[in-house]
């Protein structure tokens, strides 16, 4: 597997083997593409918020989806991180890969190791999407293979 970098992103947006809606030049990376929240689930609280500031309570588990519907080309499998920026304040993240052929947007578990509440802004670039070239298409692709999050929107727990 190879990692693709800024331009190899651009070629294949262009070419429309990759795609990312809203695509915004700004959260291109060298070696990736900076994902930022749509909206915020905090399970104690039994809250969702979609605008301004999200309030994660000390010791909470919440739940992230990403502003941006990506659609990943048939050879095309990507890795998802935490900005270090959200790291350093002590929230974890769990991650895991995004198989070729996904189309949706990205719901994220994450968790407040805080002991006090941490402001979080709707619409901040929170992780990274590090993409990867497959050495040959798959036999089956994500939508066909399980699928059980094929063109999601929001946050699905």
């Amino acid at each position: 597997m190879t990692i693709l970098s800024d331009i190899d992103i651009e070629k294949l947006i262009y070419s429309k083997k990759l795609d990312i809606e809203p695509f915004n030049q700004k959260n291109l990376t060298p070696n990736g593409y900076d994902l930022s929240i749509s909206e915020i689930f905090i399970k104690t609280e039994d809250l969702y918020i979609t605008e301004g500031l999200a309030t994660i309570p000390p010791k909470a588990w919440f739940v992230i989806s990403t502003k941006e519907f990506i659609k990943m080309g048939s050879e095309i499998s990507s890795q998802l991180w935490i900005r270090s920026s959200y790291a350093r304040k002590g929230i974890f993240a769990s991650f895991g890969k995004v198989d070729a052929g996904f189309h949706g947007t990205l719901t994220i578990s994450c968790f407040n190791s805080n002991e006090v509440e941490i402001e979080i802004p709707i619409g901040d670039r929170f992780c990274q999407i590090v993409f990867e070239e497959l050495s040959s298409t798959p036999s089956e692709l994500y939508g066909k293979k399980s699928g059980n999050y094929q063109n999601q929107k929001g946050i699905k727990l």
